[in-house]
């Protein structure tokens, strides 16, 4: 299971790229944290709301109207990327046919997304990833000719994954990153499907997933104009979790630290630590209320994954045409979009997956027993990187959201945390570098056998 950092550090250097080594990767994280640009964030949106419709069904051979153009204009993008940092990204479609399904796949439909892929210097097989989706839609999901900008909804989380590919490829970083616009979004998240089955084929170590669908409006349908906060939601336990782990929960807890969970606590503690007047909101629920993301494709394959968006939607901005009825604008057009706020939460998503891409590998096999002793046990395979200089033990109030005491216990992987009595708390583990990045926190699974 996973978390986040606490204290990291790095020395840089300069050669074409910034290279983490020791001490001071906190400096390098407060670098990232005002690197974003609201106005090249805005020169995208621009142009992917140019493109008129995005409709996963629209156009794909003109090279100025429709979802082809986007897509292809967004691999162009990327690529432009890459050209500035020596060719650092990997640049390509992944795609599948879709067929029709009658509802809202009305045509055999070949559904595309457009990867950049950063790769990692240490671990090339292990991933962060952060999305947005190139489609859009208007009122009826099956019209793919009206215009339909998509402004917020959703060009500003593509917006948001090109600006994360221009700040971060300026650095390497041991875990590789991914920046990518899935497609299908709309008409039943397709390009999630079809990238979480890739990575499943292609045995990917998925670490996590930070999907981004709205991430620019501040003016709310309940009337609260807000640019100070933002929501995160995670899934409570891993749809791989079996019936034996369920049934453990009721003894041995769990069932709100699954990994999703602790990618939530990671984006929370990350921005209370370098973002300004910004604030994350975990919101323990997979998505809004009997709705859906592009995140749920992976968590549904056991991948660890949020969606992060604003907090206050404004429907008549979303999946409407654009008309006046009675006084009110209806459409999801360019000037609903706060470009300012859509650049902090790109800030959020750099320092997320730079802190993680920064950090070693997760201790796995976390075990923990202590039951009727006044002390708590941790045990884990430790992890094999000459990198490592630790392990830091976590552990929270039952009914805390956040981690709230840690303790490096050095380069072991079995230690007990005297007079901290199991029953009180919940408990994690973190690897930690030598440049003081993390790993996700793990959750344990397992009990120890034969306990203390």
């Amino acid at each position: 299971m996973n978390f986040f950092k606490t204290s990291i550090s790095v020395i840089f250097i300069i050669i074409s790229y910034t290279s983490f080594s020791q001490s001071n990767i906190d400096k390098t994280l407060s670098e990232i944290s005002t690197a974003t640009s609201a106005e090249r964030i805005k020169a995208d949106i621009k142009k992917l709301v140019d493109f008129g419709t995005r409709h996963t069904l629209s156009d794909t051979v003109s090279t100025t109207q429709g979802i082809g153009a986007a897509r292809r204009w967004i691999k162009t993008a990327f690529e432009e990327v890459s050209k500035d940092c020596n060719n650092c990204l990997e640049v390509s479609f992944l795609g599948d046919l879709v067929k029709a399904d009658g509802r809202r796949i009305i045509t055999d439909t070949k559904v595309v997304n457009v990867l950049a892929i950063q790769r990692g210097t240490k671990y090339p097989n292990n991933y962060v990833i952060m999305s947005g989706d190139i489609d859009s839609r208007v009122s009826d999901p099956n019209d793919f000719t009206s215009v339909s900008p998509g402004a917020n909804d959703n060009a500003t989380g593509m917006a948001g994954a090109l600006e994360a590919s221009r700040v971060l490829s300026k650095y390497k970083f041991p875990v590789s990153i991914i920046y990518v616009g899935l497609s299908g979004e709309e008409q039943g998240l397709f390009g999630g499907k079809i990238l979480a089955n890739h990575a499943k084929e292609n045995n990917w170590n998925i670490i996590g997933v930070l999907n981004n669908d709205m991430i620019g409006n501040i003016e709310g349908i309940d009337g609260v104009i807000d640019n100070s906060t933002f929501r995160v939601f995670s899934e409570a336990i891993s749809m791989e979790t079996t019936d034996k782990e369920r049934a453990s929960m009721r003894y041995y807890g769990g069932e709100v630290d699954g990994p999703s969970r602790q990618l939530a606590r990671r984006v929370d503690k990350i921005t209370d630590d370098y973002m300004t007047n910004l604030d994350a909101i975990m919101i323990y629920r997979l998505d809004r209320f009997g709705r859906g993301g592009h995140h749920r494709p992976f968590n549904d394959a056991g991948f660890a994954s949020v969606r992060i968006m604003e907090t206050h939607e404004n429907y008549n901005r979303q999946h409407q045409d654009i008309r006046e009825e009675n006084g009110i604008k209806y459409g999801d057009v360019l000037e609903g979009v706060n470009f300012e706020y859509a650049a902090k939460l790109t800030a959020v998503n750099c320092l997320t997956l730079a802190s993680i891409a920064a950090a070693p590998l997760a201790p796995e096999n976390v075990m923990i027993a202590g039951a009727v002793k006044p002390s708590t046990r941790l045990k884990w395979d430790a992890v094999n990187d000459e990198n490592i200089i630790g392990y830091k033990i976590y552990w929270r109030d039952t009914t805390s959201p956040q981690w709230q005491y840690s303790r490096f216990v050095g380069n072991i992987n079995d230690y007990t945390l005297e007079n901290i009595v199991i029953d009180n708390y919940f408990f994690g583990v973190a690897s930690v570098g030598e440049n003081g990045a993390e790993s996700l926190i793990q959750f344990p699974r397992k009990l120890i056998p034969n306990g203390m």
